[in-house]
């Protein structure tokens, strides 16, 4: 297994009515409710934790992009990874990723991710979203019926950016360059491995495992509602004739550990609770703009993790109920330890990803939890896909690097 330590950097200075006074935390909550001097503050705190989960094992550090809004500050994850290039000298840099429709020209994400793999050495995972409704479509106002032709192209531009020897010309429908020749190239060749974020889109299965990359579902129902998911991606790979390693697929779980079941609803419900109720408090009419969501997927009974009707299901939730329907694993280290190998085994991920500071998380708490589940859960996960090789990590964390943490 590798297991990867992912933050969201939420904004935790919510008022306690958030969710009863303003109706969404994306796209239109209002600066009136953000303090520069506090988010400072985040962001060191942040970095601290991701840096430390370095210290404590973890194989790979995730970030992620997202805009307008209070749920996670990282409009550029880019800047985030570059700082940990510094800071860091083992883990693998997982950005997942770039929302590629958003890059004009496309370019630029070729540019920065060469730069983020030659900085760390080889460390470097490209994720390259479609990203979301809100952030694509409401926030940098892009027509939801052309994102993914815009996407699939510039896809295509960066792929062809990093690895066609000599300097072309690309002509598309949304892009024309008449010199593409980036300077860096990426250190890794043919090039950084491609992992691909997704929600569960029918078309991004079978495109993920025809191009051989990474299928990771991000998901905040939890392991249990994911199943049907990543069923969806392994009947894709079986239909394709590609083989089943589980190294094809990731998976993102809430986590909580503590030393009792008992504890663990008394340290942490609070902060689960802000984020289910505030951090994914999205109004119904930015969840899906029309003509987001493709046909396809539409038939095959696919919808979205947030709006309406999610936040009704999210209002009832008290703590049994987040444990029972699997939206957290939490408990002690040996209730994780037995949760996460069914998450794992029922939906074969090859690479897990957690997340440990979870919305109003301080720091102290998230570096306890993230300190338990390295020490008493992480080492028990190891081996649980014996004889598969992990063909979509980045070469130059197994190649080692001495590397300058300070």
């Amino acid at each position: 297994m590798k297991i990867c330590f992912f933050h969201l950097m939420p904004y935790r200075f919510l008022p306690d009515d958030f969710e009863q006074r303003y109706r969404s935390v994306w796209v239109d909550v209002p600066h009136a409710l953000y303090d520069p001097e506090k988010t400072h503050g985040l962001y060191h705190e942040y970095l601290d934790e991701l840096e430390y989960a370095e210290q404590v094992g973890f194989d790979g550090l995730c970030v992620n992009e997202h805009h307008n809004n209070a749920y996670g500050l990282m409009p550029s994850p880019n800047l985030m990874a570059a700082a940990l290039t510094r800071r860091t000298s083992r883990a693998a840099l997982v950005v997942l990723g770039n929302s590629l429709a958003a890059y004009n020209p496309p370019l630029r994400v070729a540019e920065e991710f060469a730069m983020l793999d030659v900085l760390s050495r080889g460390r470097l995972v490209a994720g390259f979203p479609v990203g979301t409704s809100m952030d694509m479509n409401f926030a940098y106002g892009i027509n939801p019926a052309t994102l993914r032709d815009r996407y699939s192209e510039a896809h295509d531009l960066i792929i062809q950016a990093w690895t066609r020897p000599e300097v072309f010309a690309f002509n598309g429908t949304y892009t024309q360059v008449r010199y593409v020749n980036i300077w860096p190239q990426p250190l890794q060749k043919p090039h950084p491995p491609v992992w691909i974020p997704g929600g569960g889109s029918v078309e991004t299965w079978e495109w993920t495992a025809q191009l051989d990359y990474v299928y990771c579902y991000l998901s905040y129902y939890g392991y249990k509602r994911g199943k049907l998911t990543m069923d969806g991606f392994w009947q894709a790979i079986a239909r394709l004739g590609a083989d089943d390693n589980p190294y094809r697929a990731g998976f993102l779980q809430l986590v909580c550990v503590a030393d009792t079941d008992a504890e663990a609803e008394r340290l942490y419900f609070p902060h689960v609770h802000y984020f289910y109720q505030k951090c994914l408090n999205v109004w119904e009419g930015f969840a899906e703009a029309p003509g987001y969501r493709t046909v396809q997927s539409l038939q095959a009974g696919l919808r979205p993790q947030i709006g309406a009707q999610a936040k009704k299901i999210r209002q009832s939730l008290t703590w049994p109920r987040y444990l029972e329907q699997g939206y957290v694993i939490a408990g002690s280290p040996a209730t994780v330890r037995q949760q996460l190998t069914e998450c794992i085994q029922t939906l074969r991920v090859g690479h897990l990803m957690v997340l440990l500071q979870i919305g109003s998380m301080p720091k102290d708490l998230a570096l306890h939890n993230t300190g338990l589940f390295a020490r008493e859960v992480m080492p028990h996960l190891r081996d649980l896909w014996p004889g598969y090789k992990d063909r979509w990590w980045p070469s130059g964390v197994t190649n080692g690097d001495p590397g300058r943490p300070s």
